[in-house]
């Protein structure tokens, strides 16, 4: 394996070791809104 095809390889994982930390980033702050709305329950007495 050449160094230019290490490095080709290297890019790729860096690509998709982004997108991996992009999606969590955006899943842990669609999870934080479900549960601040979830939360919002009122007590009422009968």
């Amino acid at each position: 394996m050449t160094t230019t095809e290490k490095i080709a390889n290297a890019k790729k994982r860096i690509d998709e070791l982004e997108r991996l930390i992009k999606f969590w980033n955006d899943s842990e702050h669609d999870e934080a809104k479900i549960v601040n709305f979830s939360r919002k329950i009122e007590n009422k007495v009968a």
